[in-house]
């Protein structure tokens, strides 16, 4: 049986266990139209399979190094004494650039779904435990953070009531290991 708990800092090197991986099949292609003045077309196609490991870029261990922490709030899945998903929400921290400033919005920092555990609506689960903290607090909005080559999160945001409202193509232009990915940001109003 799978449970939900509200978690704090001493358990982020259990957060830190429960692997991030995607199983990269296809990509969403980019192409402007009219040179983007008659808008942006996305084509899911085909890709060479890969595994792509974000858990190289979100190290729960690390963020009070990085961030004030003290506004977010850290849900965790456990099978038994097992961690086997997260989610992070971040909210009110002024150097945290993807809040725009704003003080009704909440970021969905990280999520994550152990590969043995996934479609068993854990994902589902912890997004709606960051879903009604997020309202708790007063937020008006909560914006998610994905990448084109990760179809399936966009899938699974897009199921959740989210809206596809940014697209960046050169948001990762200077890291040579995610330069040809493209950035999207979801909104889910709250």
């Amino acid at each position: 049986m799978i449970t939900y708990r509200q978690v704090d800092s001493s358990y982020f090197d259990k957060y830190d266990s429960i692997p991030m991986l995607v199983s990269v099949e296809s990509t969403l292609e980019l192409t402007p139209i009219a040179g983007g003045l008659g808008g942006i077309s996305l084509k899911e196609v085909p890709t060479e399979p890969y595994m792509k490991d974000l858990g190289k870029y979100e190290v729960a261990s690390e963020y009070q190094d990085e961030f004030d922490i003290s506004n977010w709030a850290f849900f965790m899945a456990f099978d038994g004494e097992l961690p086997v998903g997260a989610v992070s929400i971040a909210t009110r921290t002024p150097n945290v650039n993807m809040l725009d400033h704003r003080d009704d919005l909440a970021v969905l920092w990280d999520i994550r779904v152990d590969t043995r555990y996934k479609y068993r609506g854990i994902g589902t689960q912890l997004f709606n435990h960051a879903k009604a903290w997020s309202q708790s607090q007063g937020l008006k909005q909560m914006k998610i953070e994905c990448q084109n080559n990760n179809v399936p999160a966009c899938r699974f945001y897009q199921k959740q009531g989210a809206t596809l409202g940014r697209i960046d193509a050169y948001a990762y232009y200077d890291d040579p290991d995610t330069c040809n990915e493209v950035q999207l940001i979801w909104y889910l109003d709250i």
